[in-house]
């Protein structure tokens, strides 16, 4: 399944929504990585295994689940994902792109990819809009904390 979504981030004339700089909201989506129990309801722990300037491997425990993955980061543009086969656990890729079509008119584009090439059945399809819909949340839930950690100044400086 292949999925993908975009939420815009500025939204002009919305008194509502503080504007966010992309530097801010580069710095909330590295926080994900680097800190996703403040993000992932249900992440028990994560512990980062490795890292590089540009990369991180974690460990990620959902209780008794345990997934190994790999993040590496294109600076200010896109945060990627990839969980490799493992355990009962397919391949998948997410990967969170910076939009910016005009300064300061930001949007991030979620996209999903579980490397299945096969044509959905009825029964994976249904399956498959429940998993959409949990993405779309959870990433809706993923901008909601990077606005509220911005609104309270932790996103102002490099993050170290």
């Amino acid at each position: 399944m292949k999925f993908t979504h975009l939420i815009e981030i500025n939204i002009p004339g919305n008194p509502l929504l503080v504007p966010l700089t992309r530097e801010q909201l580069w710095r909330g989506l590295v926080l994900r990585a680097e800190r996703p129990t403040l993000f992932l309801l249900g992440l028990d722990a994560c512990d980062i295994t490795a890292r590089t300037h540009d990369s991180l491997s974690r460990t990620l425990r959902f209780g008794q689940l345990v997934v190994h993955d790999h993040v590496r980061f294109h600076s200010l543009e896109n945060v990627h994902y990839h969980v490799p086969q493992q355990d009962g656990i397919p391949m998948s890729d997410l990967t969170m792109t910076i939009e910016e079509p005009q300064p300061g008119a930001l949007f991030v584009r979620f996209e999903y990819d579980d490397h299945n090439p096969a044509q959905e059945t009825k029964e994976e399809s249904f399956y498959n809009d429940f998993k959409r819909e949990a993405y779309k949340e959870a990433d809706i839930d993923t901008i909601r904390m990077i606005r509220q950690l911005a609104q309270d100044g932790q996103l102002n400086s490099p993050l170290q």
